[in-house]
């Protein structure tokens, strides 16, 4: 069994035993469920294109960083910035909480992605009553139809939806639902990162979707290399997270970037 499979499997149980504690008119009653959403394009085109992570692990690296404040780290991500935030959900495996990514909401003004292995309607409901803009659908956790009917109810709730893709096959999840692509340079069954799959994938996908490059961005140079072969946003975590002080480290890249 993969890691990815193993990831779907217990995502699939947590999501189970949230649907027995709430119902969603549960979600819908907390506080941030009506806020209304910022626009992912809007700060992804107007900013700097850097989608700034906060995560804790990963079933790769293990421990990034266990001690980063997630408030703190967030909003020195957004003075420095950053068109938008990526927080992890994901408990058993990245290490996040939905606390982190509320906390993350409160403190800042600039569109936040849930990062998290979505499979089911009922967490796209919780995302938005966590204070999420943007939720993330990965084609290879998915089949094409679940993924475009996932996607179709996001847009009801005025989300903004990211489809995760890993090569070109995967395009076909691409539908009318969708705001933006992204690339994710790393493999989701070996871990492996090669960014040369942005870059091979960049003129494949239609132009009225925003590209967005993930994984494996570690330097200035590759940010000024992707936005000439067309991507517009580029997510970064763990270039961020394993320093110290992840918030410096964001305001370093960012404006090398801007030279």
């Amino acid at each position: 069994m993969t890691i990815l499979e193993e990831i779907i499997i217990n995502k699939r149980q947590e999501v189970e035993a949230l649907k027995k504690q709430f119902t969603y008119a549960d979600l819908e009653k907390r506080e941030l469920f009506g806020r209304k959403v910022l626009s992912f394009k809007e700060f992804l085109l107007n900013r700097s294109g850097v989608i700034a992570e906060f995560k804790r692990k990963s079933p790769s690296k293990g421990i990034i960083n266990a001690t980063a404040d997630v408030v703190e780290t967030t909003r020195a991500y957004a003075a420095a910035g950053a068109s938008a935030l990526s927080v992890l959900t994901d408990e058993k495996f990245f290490g996040g909480s939905d606390e982190n990514l509320i906390k993350a909401r409160k403190a800042n003004e600039i569109p936040v992605l849930r990062k998290d292995f979505m499979i089911d309607e009922f967490q796209i409901v919780e995302a938005k009553s966590m204070g999420a803009d943007i939720i993330l659908l990965i084609a290879s956790n998915l089949e094409i139809e679940a993924c475009k009917k996932l996607a179709k109810f996001a847009k009801t709730l005025g989300l903004n939806v990211l489809l995760e893709v890993h090569n070109k096959e995967e395009l076909k999840f691409i539908s009318e639902f969708i705001d933006a692509v992204g690339v994710n340079n790393r493999n989701l069954n070996t871990f492996t990162v090669d960014v040369q799959t942005s870059l091979n994938l960049v003129k494949e996908i239609p132009n009225e979707f925003l590209k967005i490059s993930e994984s494996g961005i570690y330097k200035p140079e590759t940010i000024k290399q992707l936005k000439a072969a067309g991507f517009q946003g580029f997510l970064i975590g763990e270039n961020f997270m394993r320093e110290s002080n992840p918030g410096e480290t964001c305001k370093k890249f960012i404006d090398s970037i801007k030279e």
